[in-house]
């Protein structure tokens, strides 16, 4: 049998472990969000040549694989998940805090695109917050770990002050709207 497909989804269900799960269920497309968004922050990260930040954005992808599992999970609740740790969401928190503390943002919306990798950041960001409403639709139905609601909410204001902070570091002036 090849690897890469299977032909088992060509009928319009997906195969997570033995079940067969609609294609178009809020699961999926939680558990198919969550893939695209860390795919997007690994396309972030493979151009970047701040090591810090690299490492920050791996560790965002390590806790959504963590999450993913987690909601995944909800099929097969005879097996344990490994939890998302309280001190991931801390984490954020404090990173956030000391990027706030580092530039003082302005109030207000900004218009992305002046600075390449802050480009990159808020458009990860926006991803994530499609990927935060899509989990609060899985957990409406199937409660989930408060803490992988609270983690999904941090993370894109943690996306978006990462963002300020590499225009702050470009010295780049972000514009404002002008609603014009």
């Amino acid at each position: 049998m090849p690897l890469f497909y299977t032909g088992k989804g060509d009928a319009g269900t997906s195969q997570v472990g033995k079940k067969k799960v609609p294609k178009d269920s809020p699961l999926l497309e939680a558990l198919g969000d969550l893939d695209e968004l860390n795919s997007l922050i690994g396309v972030a990260r493979s151009g970047l040549e701040d090591s810090e930040l690299t490492k920050k954005l791996k560790q965002v992808q390590e806790a959504l694989f963590i999450i993913q599992a987690r909601v995944a999970w909800i099929l097969f609740p005879e097996h344990k998940a490994k939890e998302l740790a309280q001190t991931r969401i801390e984490e954020l928190e404090k990173e956030i805090d000391v990027v706030e503390e580092k530039i003082k943002p302005e109030r207000g919306f900004i218009i992305p695109g002046e600075e390449r990798t802050a480009a990159q950041l808020d458009y990860v960001r926006a991803v994530a917050r499609r990927v935060e409403r899509r989990i609060d639709t899985v957990h409406k139905k199937h409660p989930l770990p408060p803490e992988i609601l609270k983690y999904m909410n941090r993370l894109s204001s943690y996306l978006y002050a990462l963002a300020r902070h590499e225009a702050f570091k470009a010295e780049v002036k972000e514009p404002k709207p002008r609603y014009e």
